[in-house]
């Protein structure tokens, strides 16, 4: 069943990425790309190594054919440079691009490196659950290793 709310966050009405602020790093990763209008955070659930989102932050929209052409050439891009620096460090078998938006109705990307050992479904999509649903956080230390490594990368 779709949230109550569904009709008010898919209207931007309290969206959580919308409200958000752009910083270096929030509770949920640390930011490692930024453009005009496109953010992606390594984050800190420990999903998959290299796990990070791409976020449009530009107007509320919740699906890519929402956006212009000139916002759809920026997020991609976005996309696609970060996709390549992901697989620059960390040498994935496959990457996997999930836009969803059934939880958050809001335009993102998640990037799930893939690796021939310590898979959870290999050949099958990977099972992302919310954050909330329980992940244990990848250590600091860790992670902000990673991130100065892919914001070398990403001149950020």
């Amino acid at each position: 069943m779709w949230p109550a709310d569904w009709d008010g966050l898919a209207r931007g009405i309290g969206c959580g990425m919308c409200d958000s602020e752009r910083g270096e790093s929030d509770e949920y990763g640390i930011t490692v790309y930024r453009s005009r209008n496109v953010d992606a955070a390594l984050q800190r659930a420990d999903v998959q190594r290299g796990y990070t989102v791409v976020i449009w932050r530009g107007r509320h929209v919740n699906e890519p054919y929402e956006l212009s052409e000139t916002e759809s050439d920026e997020y991609w891009r976005g996309v696609m440079v970060v996709a390549r620096a992901l697989a620059g460090h960390y040498r994935p078998l496959k990457m996997n691009y999930e836009t969803l938006g059934n939880t958050v109705p809001h335009l993102h990307t998640h990037l799930l490196p893939r690796y021939r050992d310590n898979d959870p479904r290999p050949g099958l999509p990977f099972p992302l659950v919310p954050q909330a649903g329980g992940f244990s956080k990848i250590p600091e230390e860790a992670l902000r290793a990673d991130a100065e490594a892919l914001r070398r990368v990403l001149g950020f």
